[in-house]
């Protein structure tokens, strides 16, 4: 999603405008456009004149049209979000408040205006325009010397940090100094992980090179994790897959994913995650059922009491019509965050989305026990 130009006040009123790029960046626009919103965009209108003879003919012209929305349909099969509603701008082919269908296509811009932006939506604006927040396989190339660092997205591969440094030769009887080249070297590739990668979106990091350049730097890094106390790195070392390159050079990642064997390891990373939540979620129904919740009103209670250690959320409720419903919602998210606990908007046209509105949309992890409380009844609507 390529974002245009974006003017939005501290009271969190205002538009943007956005270009959709590929598929990905349809289905955020139907998360970001709500009934209520305005829209303004191209679109084709059917117009009808009235000769001095009084003969009618009727042609299609092409105009723009801001719309209040009234209804939402997105076309999975075809990719297109089609927004119903009110003319609200004046334009010399289509009166004050007739109604008319604007079709949302990839590669065409559209302004999208909100009475308040809550940051639900401004999370969803961060997460279709900055590809390194959709970067879920990031890549180390190295060779001694040379290394880049790189995410890879749907759509394109992302340099994000190129490493040079000389390395100096070894020499008979002493190889002190290649050896300090050498550390040199690993200590600033892994400082450009440590800047580049965020190991909450990515899923996987390849670390690739010719010869063993790659496993003396991952032993390198691990070593240096536990000495330095970079948790980070310690936290997701199972997501460091060592790999065969002929070079330290980004051409060398495409042989890489071309492998099956590594494409088998990457196949499906970006729903892991959920599917992980929610399978951490129903072990934990089996084994501890007073730190398992579901339902909007047991949610909120647990996390009135700061015990929320993992919230699952299905993004279907944050597209409610009703805004005091998406506001609710939305204030149990920020108070999450605020209580340093870890949130999961899972999508609805996923598998894990599904069952997860099988159980009302919301569920919660604990990071402990709370008794059921049997007397509030939950608004799974």
């Amino acid at each position: 999603m390529k974002l245009k130009s974006r003017d939005i006040d501290k009271a969190g009123f205002g538009s943007v405008t956005l270009i959709a790029e590929e598929d990905e960046d349809m289905w955020h626009a139907y998360n970001l456009v709500q009934v209520g919103d305005s829209v303004r965009s191209t679109t084709i209108r059917k117009v009808q004149t009235e000769s001095a003879t009084g003969s009618v003919a009727s042609s299609k012209v092409r105009t723009t049209l801001t719309i209040s929305v009234e209804n939402i349909d997105f076309d999975t099969q075809a990719c297109v979000l089609r927004v119903k509603g009110r003319n609200i701008q004046e334009n010399q082919y289509v009166k004050m408040g007739a109604y008319h269908t604007v079709d949302l296509e990839l590669n065409r811009s559209f302004t999208l205006a909100k009475r308040y932006w809550d940051s639900v939506a401004l999370d969803r604006i961060e997460l279709a325009t900055d590809p390194t927040q959709s970067a879920d396989l990031a890549a180390v190339i190295m060779q001694e010397g040379i290394a880049h660092v790189c995410l890879v997205t749907g759509s394109m591969t992302l340099v994000r940090a190129k490493i040079e440094v000389s390395i100096p030769r070894k020499r008979r009887g002493s190889c002190s100094q290649h050896d300090k080249g050498l550390k040199r070297f690993y200590d600033q590739v892994i400082q450009a992980v440590q800047r580049h990668v965020n190991f909450d979106v990515v899923k996987c990091v390849l670390v690739g090179s010719p010869g063993f350049v790659k496993d003396q730097f991952c032993e390198y890094m691990f070593q240096q994790a536990i000495k330095m106390d970079y948790k980070i790195f310690m936290e997701n070392k199972s997501k460091f897959i060592m790999v065969h390159t002929s070079s330290g050079f980004k051409h060398s990642l495409k042989e890489v994913l071309c492998d099956s064997g590594v494409v088998s390891k990457l196949a499906d990373t970006k729903a892991a995650g959920e599917v992980k939540a929610l399978d951490d979620f129903y072990q934990m129904l089996q084994t501890d059922s007073n730190r398992a919740f579901y339902g909007i009103n047991h949610v909120e209670i647990a996390n009135e009491a700061q015990a929320i250690e993992t919230l699952l959320v299905s993004d279907e409720l944050f597209r409610s019509s009703d805004l005091e419903k998406r506001k609710r919602y939305v204030a149990l998210v920020d108070s999450v965050r605020d209580n340093a606990g870890d949130v999961k908007i899972f999508s609805s046209l996923h598998v894990s989305g599904e069952q997860l509105g099988q159980l009302s949309g919301v569920a919660a992890i604990l990071r402990f026990p709370i008794p059921d409380p049997e007397d509030f009844s939950d608004d799974d609507d």
